[in-house]
């Protein structure tokens, strides 16, 4: 597809605006013809000769027959000024389906082609505009459920990331050029000082790729936010601590035992970080078919979580059920929750201390303050999360991994004193797997799953 879409010198048209009633609908384009379409149909308000770049005009879009689609506001804007880098109309109309549509047919019924799904993205990053990390940052502003998550995406569609990449290629380009003079001249060996320059620069850059790396974990809990699983025996609460983090009457609670039955599932910010709660069947022995189905869904559900809240009623003594449900957290990370603590708490057994615990009470709300600042706290940090360039992407983590692996294989080998040609080629090893972050060197299929991803308009 990518290769099609770099090919295709045609100009493109799509809703910008999410389908569904709205006070204004736009439609863009992009291209050559961009402008000249426009005016085929724009009856401007006030004539001009030629529409300023980057100005809003009012007036009308008239079919070829001269019947009124709708009152305007069109903007014109010149390339390489624009999100594409090429010629950009966008025409606002108002929001109805029906007017975007009739919009829409009038400049396809012109010759213009239907944008694919983020072609006109794609179409800043062929143009040099942005590079594949600034495009992939679109795609996460659009869709970021919280603020951090917000301001991590615009710093890296700022091009934050993009820079200390582009500085580590510079980097290594010069160790290259150094490596690969050697090679046209194989009789004029690389000088001490000249290998000590090379491994202090190396160790520099995988020093900052360390430390970039350290940041994954926290990044993709901004970007991705942190499932957290609900799991404890029947009739300890599980259901009303899900109400109560929710701030609604999400699950049914009654004082019947196996209530809930089947999974949960609901999404809420806890102290900035999205959460996807899920609320589990009671773990016990039961000949109930369901509810013993629940149990096993609840169970296959504890592998996967981030976290698990397990509850217990620490108002009376834990029993084999409750035993069972810590045994399903067998080797996962777990916060222990004594609920009930309105009705006074027993001492826990020992096998239930090395648990971090927070005592709270899901008909009072009390202690949920510290369950929230306990349930964020072991994913994020304190302190400013973008002090430094932080990673949230799972690709550009491996490509970081790859080219750290490669260039303390690259150490080795000068410590070996491995011919030139050796260090050359770890070195265009190194470069690749950088150039697969700013999009230099990355697949046509890698790009075709990123673009995918976009919706049509964007």
């Amino acid at each position: 597809m990518i290769s099609t879409l770099i090919q295709n010198n045609k100009t493109i048209v799509a809703p910008a605006t999410a389908a569904g009633e709205g006070g204004i609908g736009v439609v863009r384009l992009s291209g050559k013809q961009s402008l000249s379409t426009l005016l085929r149909f724009f009856t401007p308000s006030s004539p001009f000769d030629q529409p300023k770049s980057h100005r809003l005009y009012h007036g009308y879009l008239r079919s070829s027959e001269g019947l009124q689609v709708d009152e305007v506001m069109a903007v014109y804007m010149r390339s390489p000024n624009s999100y594409t880098g090429e010629d950009v109309v966008e025409v606002h109309c108002h929001g109805g389906q029906l007017i975007v549509r009739k919009v829409l047919d009038l400049f396809l019924d012109a010759g213009l082609v239907l944008a694919q799904p983020g072609e006109f993205t794609l179409r800043a990053f062929t143009n040099g505009r942005i590079d594949l990390s600034q495009a992939e940052a679109v795609i996460d502003v659009i869709r970021s459920r919280s603020d951090d998550a917000a301001q991590l995406a615009l710093r890296q569609m700022d091009g934050v990331l993009s820079r200390i990449i582009y500085s580590f290629r510079d980097q290594l380009v010069e160790i290259l050029s150094l490596v690969e003079a050697h090679i046209d001249f194989p009789d004029e060996e690389i000088t001490p000082p000249a290998l000590v320059n090379i491994n202090i620069t190396v160790s520099s850059v995988l020093h900052e790729i360390d430390s970039i790396l350290q940041t994954f974990d926290q990044g993709r809990v901004l970007r991705e936010g942190i499932s957290v699983l609900i799991l404890g025996r029947p009739n300890v609460g599980k259901s009303s601590i899900l109400n109560a983090l929710l701030g609604e009457s999400r699950a049914i609670v009654t004082e019947i035992p196996g209530t809930t039955r089947d999974t949960i599932e609901e999404s809420l910010v806890v102290n900035g970080i999205p959460v996807r709660i899920i609320d589990t069947a009671g773990v016990r022995d039961t000949e109930d078919v369901v509810e013993a189905e629940g149990v096993r869904r609840a169970r296959e559900k504890c592998q996967s979580a981030d976290i698990v809240l397990l509850v217990v009623d620490g108002s009376v003594d834990l029993t084999l059920d409750d035993d069972l449900a810590l045994a399903a957290c067998s080797g996962r990370q777990t916060l222990l929750v004594v609920n009930k603590s309105d009705c006074g708490l027993l001492d826990l057994p020992e096998k239930y201390r090395h648990l971090q615990s927070v005592a709270v009470s899901a008909k009072t709300r009390n202690g949920f303050d510290v369950l929230h600042a306990l349930l964020v706290g072991q994913f994020v940090s304190g302190g400013d999360v973008f002090e430094s360039t932080m990673i949230s992407d799972r690709r550009h983590r491996e490509a970081l991994l790859r080219s750290h692996e490669v260039l303390s294989r690259f150490l080795v080998c000068v410590e070996e004193g491995q011919s030139p040609e050796f260090l050359a080629f770890e070195l265009r090893e190194a470069l690749s797997a950088l150039g697969e972050i700013t999009g230099e060197t990355t697949p046509d299929e890698i790009l075709d799953q990123i673009f995918s991803k976009f919706c049509i308009g964007k």
